[in-house]
């Protein structure tokens, strides 16, 4: 499809991002010409100002609203969106799961485009509404990972079942002590996120080189300046690049 435009969709539990692409999809070149995140419901996305010729869509929501996404793109772009699923394998990436499609397929999209950039042993990290950390060996295989709630859930967590813990909204920029509520709160959070992730990169290393992380999400930049000393790099669309390549080889 050089030259015309592809609208991707990251349908998650709470947020709908969206990017705008023009060139060859997934050849590495293509040119961002939008990006934006609203809520699921919301319209912002269909109001695009290039010609779409194709939607691509990563989704970890419910059947019901996937057929609804769907039905909004054959109205408003008269194409027909094709979502990415889990695979038992994508080139030489293998899928640890007994049963491939369980596995999020956001997930499986950051691996595949952290596995496209670096053929050396890997942590994928995607810091948003969960924070998931997955292992990639340096053959492809992955080695398994991690699902935890994200620091979001971990602040409303807190606020829904404690009376006497409150706070503003907010982060932390560092993992000392903190000396009020809110610090201890988004220290606290901080320091759960930043030690999952060090306690996890301690778990691979015991069983092998230790892994080159590749962060993504909201919150990937934030916890990668937690955890300094570890090599790393953060790609803002990795999902949406691992969906390009997904629909390339489709």
């Amino acid at each position: 499809m050089s030259g015309h435009a592809i609208l991707q969709l990251d349908l998650g539990n709470s947020r709908l991002k969206w990017r705008l692409i023009g060139g060859d999809a997934g050849s590495g070149a293509e040119a961002v010409l939008g990006r934006g995140a609203c809520a699921p419901t919301d319209e912002a996305w269909l109001a695009q100002p290039a010609t779409v010729v194709g939607v691509q869509v990563a989704s970890v929501a419910s059947e019901v609203t996937e057929a609804a996404l769907a039905g909004r793109v054959r109205d408003r772009f008269a194409v027909e969106p094709w979502f990415a699923r889990a695979t038992a394998r994508s080139g030489d990436l293998v899928n640890s799961y007994a049963d491939p499609q369980r596995m999020g397929v956001d997930r499986w999209l950051a691996m595949a485009a952290a596995r496209a950039r670096c053929r050396e042993r890997l942590c994928v990290v995607d810091a948003g509404s969960a924070l998931t950390i997955d292992l990639v060996a340096a053959d492809g295989r992955h080695e398994g990972g991690y699902i935890i709630p994200g620091a979001a859930l971990m602040a409303r967590a807190l606020l829904a079942d404690t009376d006497r813990v409150r706070f503003e909204a907010g982060a932390a920029d560092s993992l000392a002590p903190g000396c009020s509520t809110a610090d201890c709160v988004h220290r606290g959070i901080a320091l759960a996120q930043a030690g999952a992730l060090q306690l996890a990169l301690a778990e691979a290393a015991a069983g092998g080189e230790t892994p080159i992380v590749i962060a993504s999400g909201g919150g990937g930049e934030a916890l990668l300046a937690l955890t300094p000393g570890t090599r790393a790099e953060y790609r803002q669309d990795l999902v949406f690049e691992g969906l390009a390549l997904a629909a390339r080889i489709a």
